[in-house]
């Protein structure tokens, strides 16, 4: 069983990702607005990968991912932001996509990295 988490400060585009997870084809899926809403999130239920924004109102995705998988080990991360010069993943199971979403791409993406 796949569950996914969705960091996303803007609540239209939270929700848009979770309908492109949704038909990517997870189990269920949580969302999290806030760096510590996600790490909290993350410890109510492990996530099997992570949709995440860069810059959040509230802390960075980064930061919440580093936090989780700290506990957690290794999870696959799609970072989607607007600002992707101001991030390079750090981990090998990391990608980032643009925004503006390009829905096939963050499809196609889930379902490698998932391995669904």
């Amino acid at each position: 069983m796949c569950h996914a988490l969705i960091i996303e400060d803007e609540r239209l585009i939270a929700e848009y990702l979770a309908s492109l997870a949704e038909r990517a084809g997870p189990k269920s899926i949580a969302m999290a607005y806030t760096e510590d809403k996600a790490v909290g999130a993350a410890h109510e239920r492990r996530p099997d990968i992570i949709l995440s924004d860069v810059i959040l109102l509230a802390g960075t995705g980064p930061c919440a991912v580093q936090a989780i998988t700290s506990h957690y080990g290794e999870i696959p991360v799609i970072f989607i932001t607007g600002t992707p010069e101001r991030y390079l993943p750090r981990e090998p199971s990391s990608v980032v996509l643009h925004k503006p979403i390009d829905p096939v791409c963050v499809m196609d993406t889930f379902r490698r990295l998932a391995h669904l």
